[in-house]
């Protein structure tokens, strides 16, 4: 336990990436790893006495962590390691900068796949089941669709997935099935996650497994009281 009794720091976490630092490069694609990196970086640097930087360096790794497949040792553990935002000790700024050049190191390119054919499907809220990513596999709309439906640019904090085959997706859950704007609740939410500059973490969080509401949060929109998802989006930044 930290001195503040909150339970405990950075350490855990640190170490599972460090054991599993290998599989972890393995899993996760160029542009989630250089966030991870990035995000790990933010934590070696934050002022330990800057109460909510740490916070949010301490959120950043761990959202970066979310792309990894839900049978991950790391992922799977996520829920279980608190992250507060009581200083990391200096054990835990070395464990950071060491797993920044281990992490960094070179690993053999993968034999590119060709590419699918692209779908011709003009605009409209669609699933491509030939994406390799899971993220891309779930229905969304395109930029233009989410254009319109929020009556021009869409927020920030609206969830976008880029997809250089077929454009920008936003998620479809983000949406009232009947058409309209974004849900509030869902961007509420997604302020929470960071979902501006970590979209990928936002969506994993709402399509994944969730320990404190017992089920994937996208299939509870309308189902839970919106104070309940805000509550268990709350609880993973605070690390309760």
């Amino acid at each position: 336990m930290n001195e503040e009794g909150r339970g405990p720091s950075a350490e855990p976490l640190l170490a599972l990436i460090g054991e599993h630092r290998e599989s972890i490069r393995t899993a996760l694609d160029e542009e989630q790893h250089a966030l991870l990196l990035t995000r790990l970086s933010a934590l070696a640097e934050a002022p330990p006495d800057d109460d909510m930087a740490v916070r949010r360096a301490l959120q950043g790794v761990r959202l970066a962590l979310r792309p990894l497949p839900f049978d991950h040792p790391v992922r799977d553990a996520l829920d279980g390691v608190r992250l507060v935002a009581a200083p990391p000790g200096p054990e835990a700024v070395t464990e950071a900068l060491a797993l920044i050049n281990l992490l960094a190191e070179p690993v053999p390119e993968p034999v590119p796949e060709p590419d699918p054919t692209p779908d011709p499907t003009p605009d409209a809220a669609f699933r491509d089941d030939r994406a390799p990513d899971p993220l891309l596999r779930e229905p969304a709309l395109s930029a233009a669709e989410a254009t319109a439906r929020c009556g021009g640019a869409p927020p920030p904090e609206l969830i976008r997935l880029p997809d250089p085959p077929n454009g920008d997706r936003y998620p479809e859950f983000q949406f009232p099935a009947g058409g309209g704007t974004p849900h509030e609740v869902v961007l509420e939410v997604n302020r929470l996650l960071l979902a501006d500059i970590d979209p990928r973490g936002a969506a994993s969080w709402w399509l994944g497994g969730n320990s404190w509401l017992g089920g994937p949060p996208v299939s509870l929109l309308g189902r839970l009281p919106d104070h309940e998802l805000v509550g268990a989006a709350t609880a993973l930044v605070e690390g309760e």
